[in-house]
């Protein structure tokens, strides 16, 4: 079939489906794998307690900042635009495929003037037409193979937008994460300085010793100098987050408020879901099926070539006797061509096409099981991470407590200062901890949702022309 029927409707989601169904019935028997026969588990090894159904993903965040910026990324990325003009190169390649299957047809014409004594003038008209005849389906194996390859890059640029959703995401809440951080550990040094003050105090009065005000103005300045390493953070990340849009680097973002806590679960469905629904592995497979029609067509390299070629012509003096049709001359040609010697070459080229079939094939398999793993992985982080975080919740209270304890206690002479100082370690490492593992629990739930072949829902109607605009 002619590349201009399958893109009657070029770039839409009808035209993917037709297309895979038309290249589905063109499988050889070369192949050996199947998806339908891959040995796969009926389900997950590792599962995830209390699973339902979650609709509307990223608005489940119940935060417009972040969607208004992951809609931006998606139009200005410019990455994303990379892989939505490599569809385009795809497509076009297809259109140059498939014309193959139509006649060639051209037009010369030509006048000259000469003087040999007299002065002589001719003009001459030529339109040719040549027609391969594909009796063997070489023409129609290569077309299959770069419809397969314009299918593949499209699945690529499906798995491309995904991927920027999660790098959105995970970059927005690293920066929310970061900030959090930033205002804990100038919460610690305004909350050192503060006991920095009473200890001074209590030295000078004779009640407390100079080794607690040396450890006291010590911590003072480790807290400061965090402060000052997480503004440098916060600053790049929110470089990183301006890069994904497309925009300058100038770190001048408005980042959310907090950070949203995971309460409710994904549905992970059945390993087999993804084959369908992951798009590296629809593009890998598409890839593996576009190497088998290659196969196809360097095995009919070796098969003779049937052609007709016809043209008409004339010659005349004058310009405006070409279009006489009494004096045009035609002629119809058949054409015949068999490879005879080529030393082997076509040979080992039908065999480097069987070969890189296998390769693909290895190659399939291994994407499919390495899917599958990212899965199982990220189910078991999610399922730890959940454990450490109710867990560090409870450590930050019984710090918080024991800190304003060894206070009291300082003031009483019944505990050195160390001990106080351990003790606001502790809380505000907690603290940290809470942050941090929150954030882990988001990036971790994105990378499931990515691992299972997710399409974030509010996603799923923008094309790759709109990330052109």
């Amino acid at each position: 079939m002619p590349a201009c029927s399958i893109l009657s409707k070029e770039g839409s989601s009808d035209n993917v489906k037709t297309s895979a169904a038309q290249v589905k019935a063109g499988i050889s028997n070369e192949l050996i794998i199947q998806r339908d026969k891959i040995n796969i588990p009926e389900q997950w090894k590792t599962t995830l307690e209390q699973l339902k159904t979650t609709d509307n993903w990223l608005q489940n965040f119940h935060d417009p900042l972040l969607i208004n910026v992951v809609k931006q990324a998606i139009t200005n990325n410019f990455k994303l635009k990379q892989q939505a003009l490599a569809v385009d190169i795809k497509k076009r390649q297809l259109l140059n495929a498939g014309s193959q299957l139509w006649p060639d047809i051209s037009a010369n014409l030509s006048m000259s003037r000469r003087k040999t004594g007299n002065i002589l003038k001719s003009s001459s008209l030529d339109l040719t037409a040549k027609y391969e005849l594909d009796l063997w389906g070489k023409l129609s194996a290569n077309e299959k193979k770069y419809t397969l390859d314009w299918l593949s890059q499209q699945a690529h640029f499906k798995q491309a937008k995904q991927q920027l959703i999660v790098s959105t995401l995970t970059a927005w809440y690293n920066a929310v994460a970061t900030e959090q951080l930033l205002q804990l550990n100038k919460q610690r040094a305004e909350n050192t300085q503060q006991n920095l003050a009473i200890i001074e105090s209590g030295y000078k009065q004779g009640l407390n010793k100079a080794l607690d005000v040396y450890l006291t103005r010590n911590e003072l300045n480790s807290a400061l100098a965090k402060v000052a390493d997480f503004k440098d953070r916060l600053t790049k990340i929110k470089r990183v987050i301006e890069n994904i849009l497309g925009d300058y680097p100038s770190a001048d973002i408005l980042l959310s408020a907090k950070l949203p806590q995971i309460n409710s679960s994904l549905p992970i469905g059945f390993p087999a879901d993804i084959l369908q629904n992951k798009p590296s592995l629809q593009a890998s497979w598409y890839q593996l099926l576009a190497t088998d029609a290659a196969l196809a067509f360097a095995h009919k390299q070796r098969f003779p070539s049937f052609s007709l070629s016809a043209s008409i012509n004339d010659l005349q003096n004058n310009f405006t006797d070409l279009f006489s049709p009494s004096s045009l001359g035609w002629s119809l040609i058949g054409n015949i061509s068999a490879p005879i010697f080529q030393a082997g070459r076509l040979q080992n080229n039908e065999e480097i096409a069987r070969l890189t079939l296998r390769q693909q094939e290895q190659h399939y398999l291994d994407s499919l099981y390495q899917a599958f793993s990212d899965v199982e992985n990220t189910i078991s982080k999610e399922t730890s991470l959940q454990q450490q975080f109710l867990l560090q919740i409870n450590a930050r209270e019984n710090a918080k407590a024991a800190y304003k304890l060894s206070f009291e206690q300082y003031q009483q002479g019944l505990v050195n200062y160390s001990t106080v100082l351990d003790a606001q370690n502790r809380w505000f490492d907690a603290q940290s901890n809470v942050i941090q593992l929150k954030n882990q629990l988001i990036t971790n739930r994105a990378n499931l949702n990515l691992a299972l072949g997710g399409d974030f829902t509010f996603t799923s109607k923008i094309s790759s022309k709109m990330v052109k605009n």
